[in-house]
């Protein structure tokens, strides 16, 4: 599946454009005079999974999550990060908080398993469609990160080193038949 993000000014009316967007902490971001187009290619959604909540539920979760994350400047996440991207559909701002795997200064690997659903989790698509959208808190610092989806040699280096650092992560292979994507995010200078 590829998802392109293309915005113009005047957009559609579920798209950002023309929008001021405003999160907790991060950057106000207009899209008044954006045009782009970036393409981030995701593997199929599979054919089985585990079932996992969503939509207002889950959103609601998340900000409580979010919000212990950043009132403790992190330490009540051990080894999460907040990522903040635009929604895919809404144009409005979203946290999930998810595992990271440090990648490096200033950078860090993020796997997108919905716990071995058969869809990827809605964080995935965001980033698909608005991959220069995207921030992360790391601790109390805050950062406008780059999305890379990882494929080949590379996912499987990546794959083996995730596995090794959390095993929970080879069971979420044996309830889905998808392809679990990895993501590199690395901070923008």
């Amino acid at each position: 599946m590829v998802e392109t993000s293309t915005a113009r000014r005047g957009g559609t009316r579920n798209s950002p454009v023309g929008r001021t967007l405003r999160g907790d902490g991060a950057p106000t971001v207009s899209l008044d005079e954006v045009e782009h187009e970036m393409t981030i290619e995701l593997p199929p959604s599979g054919s089985r999974g585990r079932w996992m909540p969503g939509g207002l539920m889950v959103r609601g979760v998340m900000r409580v999550i979010a919000g212990l994350y950043r009132a403790t400047g992190g330490r009540s996440g051990g080894s999460a990060l907040l990522l903040t991207t635009v929604g895919a559909r809404s144009g409005e701002q979203r946290v999930a908080s998810l595992r990271r795997f440090d990648d490096g200064d200033g950078r860090w690997l993020v796997v997108g398993s919905a716990g071995g659903a058969a869809k990827h989790p809605a964080w995935i698509h965001n980033l698909a469609r608005s991959p220069d959208n995207v921030w992360v808190d790391v601790g109390r610092e805050r950062h406008k990160v780059t999305p890379e989806l990882l494929h080949g040699d590379e996912r499987a280096t990546a794959w083996e080193r995730i596995v090794a650092d959390a095993p929970q992560f080879a069971g979420y292979l044996q309830q889905t038949d998808r392809e679990l994507p990895i993501v590199r995010l690395t901070r923008e200078t």
